[in-house]
């Protein structure tokens, strides 16, 4: 089933951020985004062409403050203020402005929430994009596998796509980052494979993320036959990185 959120949602309790309030800075009946991830709750991006107006930095501010308003008078506890939603937030060309935005009224609303922004990292490579994600408390960036070959077979990216690229452009939060990556297994891909295990702990240990977020599959997903790791797996695949000092928080 494929999910569709409103320019604000929420809050929702999420298994990594505690209560989250959502902003979806992509279409509210369609998708976009610069993945086509086996995984994706969202599903397939040749399903979600019916809607491709993004929402403008007006539209997000407006209705932003109405729900914090709304959370604050209500009584709502909101931990995270979230750019998620459906597909790949930083795409969105006003997002530099929507950040903006977001900080001030996180600054007036609520002032002890964090602004957690998920991204995809295809973008970070773009100046103006590396910097708004500079100004939000959790820039959390995903490299699910180490190499393209790899991330053709569990992401589909959009052309051009280059993972030697998105690593030197993370390189720049100087390790002021927090890593997401899926753990899975497909027909063609296993994230406890020597291919993909080994190389994606090398880029781990050349960014050295404050943290790192290891999950697994949750929701139903548009490629059929996905396996998912449990807790204990994921834990022992990535215990030489805990085992240095990184911080990894696991989740099943």
């Amino acid at each position: 089933m494929m999910i569709r959120e409103e320019v604000v949602f929420g809050p929702i309790h999420s298994r990594r951020l505690g209560s989250s309030l959502g902003i979806n800075l992509l279409p509210e009946k369609g998708k976009i985004c610069t993945f086509d991830c086996i995984y994706c709750e969202c599903g397939w991006n040749k399903d979600g062409r019916d809607d491709t107006q993004l929402p403008s930095a007006e539209r997000v501010r407006n209705a932003l403050e109405a729900k914090l308003k709304q959370c604050q008078a209500d009584g709502v506890p909101i931990d995270s203020i979230t750019f998620s939603g459906d597909g790949e937030p930083t795409i969105n060309p006003e997002f530099p402005q929507i950040i903006d935005d977001t900080i001030r009224l996180r600054d007036k609303y609520y002032p002890n929430s964090k602004i957690t922004v998920l991204s995809n990292a295809t973008m970070v490579h773009k100046p103006e994009v590396f910097n708004a994600l500079r100004r939000v408390d959790n820039p959390t960036m995903k490299i699910d596998a180490p190499t393209n070959e790899l991330i053709e077979k569990i992401n589909h990216p959009a052309p051009g796509y280059d993972i030697g690229r998105v690593v030197e452009a993370l390189k720049q939060f100087n390790g002021d980052f927090i890593l997401q990556t899926m753990f899975l297994k497909s027909k063609d891909f296993d994230s406890s494979s020597p291919e993909v295990l080994n190389g994606w702990m090398d880029i781990v240990r050349m960014l050295k993320p404050r943290e790192i977020m290891v999950y697994t599959i949750d929701r139903p997903t548009p490629e059929e036959g996905l396996q998912k790791f449990t807790v204990e797996e994921m834990r022992r695949l990535v215990q030489p990185l805990i085992d240095e000092g990184l911080m990894i928080q696991i989740k099943g």
